[in-house]
């Protein structure tokens, strides 16, 4: 019968997991067998890849599809061409340096968006985005996905904001059933998250993940290889810093649901959600986080943290959330939203009209407009939008 490498966890008086490997056969029986008992059948994807650990970094296949990923929707950058125009070379480049642990981020570009409001983003190369897309693919997503709570919705697969405003609508509707509008809010916000991050913390996170190895080496290189004050700071714009900033929060997810039993509760990144209809008890787990912030994570609540009726609605995503007297949860768009959206549609048909842009082009931006606005109750907006989209063609 043939055979596979695979690795039997057991568990020993003092509870501590211990990783005994030996060669198990591959029949379709047998890998039924320890699929469903106590072992992981050895043909599970996340658990060959847990098996091979840093292998997956220099594996060329797996760098290929980073690349692919990388490259998606932005094939006309000349970074990229470049990179394309020698694309079996720089990925065996990728893959040795990789291999032989000489791997080292070559540095971030730093630019401002400055649309909703005035962020720094710092965005590394494209070889080192391909080694990120490598490393959150293969390593971080397996190893930290079934670890975060259901409700942390930030960069996730088949989560995001849309989950995000449809879970809090959910724990609205149910809060009601139950206690009506006799409740409170408390919502919470990080002051400068990214920022605030500190490396030491999050390297004993990793640490207790994946041990000391080459796995956790190049974390640590990508980890110092930007700092916004001594010892702390992520990189905005950086892929692997969203799943280091999910990892961050997750002992305060721990907090909230497990030790302060708040069952409502959501989460996207540092903008967080709690709901319940005793307001001293809310108090009582503000002042929970703010001990586990000064404490152990070393940050702090920025002054929009507050706690307030359920009557008066709570802004959330970029929708204000309100709660009618029978029940009905209303999502409508934030005035300062309101307005950037009226503000796009004048400048589409601004680009159109001096001929910046193609008809092609501003078909995309509507559609990528209307697939956000039909997520809310929006249909009078979105009636007066198009209604007032006329496009005057070019002149000359």
């Amino acid at each position: 019968m043939p055979s596979e490498k695979g690795t039997l966890l057991i568990c020993n008086a003092n509870g501590i997991l211990r990783g005994m490997k030996y060669f198990l056969p591959t029949s379709k029986k047998f890998s039924q067998f320890w699929g469903g008992g106590f072992a992981a059948s050895p043909r599970s994807v996340h658990w060959r890849q847990f098996m091979r650990g840093y292998e997956n970094m220099y594996d060329f296949r797996n760098l290929y599809n980073a690349h692919l990923a990388a490259r998606r929707g932005k094939r006309d950058k000349a970074e990229i061409i470049r990179f394309e125009m020698n694309l079996s070379q720089n990925l065996c480049n990728l893959q040795q340096s990789l291999q032989y642990k000489t791997y080292h981020p070559q540095g971030y570009k730093h630019f401002f968006v400055y649309d909703p409001k005035v962020r720094s983003i710092y965005a590394p190369s494209y070889s080192d985005r391909v080694v990120q897309h490598c490393l959150c693919d293969n390593i971080l997503m397996p190893a930290l996905e079934p670890r975060l709570i259901h409700d942390n919705a930030a960069c996730r697969v088949n989560k995001g904001t849309h989950f995000s405003i449809y879970r809090l609508s959910g724990y609205m509707r149910e809060f009601y059933r139950k206690h009506g509008t006799s409740g409170f809010f408390l919502k919470c916000d990080v002051r400068k998250y990214f920022e605030s991050i500190d490396h030491v913390v999050l390297k004993n996170k990793l640490h207790k993940i994946f041990g000391e190895g080459d796995t956790f080496s190049l974390l640590c290189r990508i980890i110092d290889s930007y700092e916004k004050s001594p010892g702390k700071g992520l990189p905005l714009g950086n892929q692997a810093s969203q799943w280091f900033a999910l990892l961050y929060l997750d002992v305060m997810d721990r907090l909230i649901k497990e030790k302060l039993q708040i069952k409502y509760y959501v989460r996207y990144m540092d903008d967080f959600i709690l709901l319940h209809h005793d307001k001293v008890y809310l108090q009582k787990c503000l002042t929970e986080i703010q001990s586990l912030f000064s404490e152990v994570l070393q940050l702090e609540l920025n002054e929009k943290t507050q706690i307030f009726p359920i009557k008066n609605g709570v802004n959330y995503l970029g929708w204000r959330f309100c709660i009618s007297e029978t029940g009905k949860v209303i999502r409508r768009l934030k005035t300062a939203n309101k307005k950037r959206t009226k503000r796009r549609f004048k400048q589409l048909r601004k680009d159109y009209s001096e001929g910046i842009a193609s008809l092609r082009d501003i078909g995309r931006s509507l559609a990528s407009i209307h697939g956000h606005l039909i997520h809310g109750h929006t249909y009078r907006l979105r009636k007066k939008l198009w209604g007032e989209m006329v496009l005057s063609p070019p002149s000359g």
